[in-house]
């Protein structure tokens, strides 16, 4: 395998919202309209536990730097909040600008997948701008279905956006 993730650390951070800003200018993949802030993610950041909610980096199977380049992250994030829902999980995957199309993303969707169930997951959904077909894509190459189409629900620059949310059980 050419990839491995990790559990994120504090330090992986500025990693994490660097790879995340670079996203928001393509209005393709975050309702984030201008870059966040390291500060403005340590709540966020501190919501994910190894045994709960992981929020993983990724990096290169073969660097052996002291300090692994960070390809990209995978965090799972609670399903509307309620304890009925604590089996459902929302899962983001963000990649690192040039490392995108490089098979990062399939590594990150494929690990989320079969780590599911072991934290009591039963059911994974992607959160999906209509016009992200890389991601939605990506998703349907693992079985993901449109579990709902939510029309013209964000507003990026003027343009009307599609809200695609897409599941699959995954035990």
């Amino acid at each position: 395998m050419p990839f491995r993730h990790r559990p994120a650390t504090l330090n992986d951070l500025p990693a994490i919202v660097a790879i995340y800003n670079s996203t928001v200018a393509s209005r393709e993949v975050t309702a984030d309209t201008e870059p966040v802030t390291v500060a403005s993610r340590l709540a966020w950041f501190h919501e994910h536990t190894p045994d709960r909610r992981p929020l993983w980096v990724i990096e290169r199977a073969d660097d052996t730097a002291a300090q692994p380049e960070i390809v990209g992250w995978i965090s799972y994030s609670n399903f509307y909040g309620r304890p009925a829902y604590a089996g459902t999980a929302e899962v983001s995957i963000y990649i690192e600008e040039s490392w995108r199309g490089k098979g990062v993303g399939r590594y990150a969707l494929a690990e989320a997948i079969e780590f599911a169930p072991s934290i009591k997951v039963h059911t994974l959904l992607g959160f999906i701008f209509g016009h992200n077909q890389p991601s939605l894509g990506l998703f349907g190459k693992f079985g993901f279905e449109t579990w709902a189409n939510l029309p013209r629900v964000a507003n990026l620059d003027g343009v009307e956006r599609d809200l695609i949310i897409l599941g699959k059980r995954v035990a």
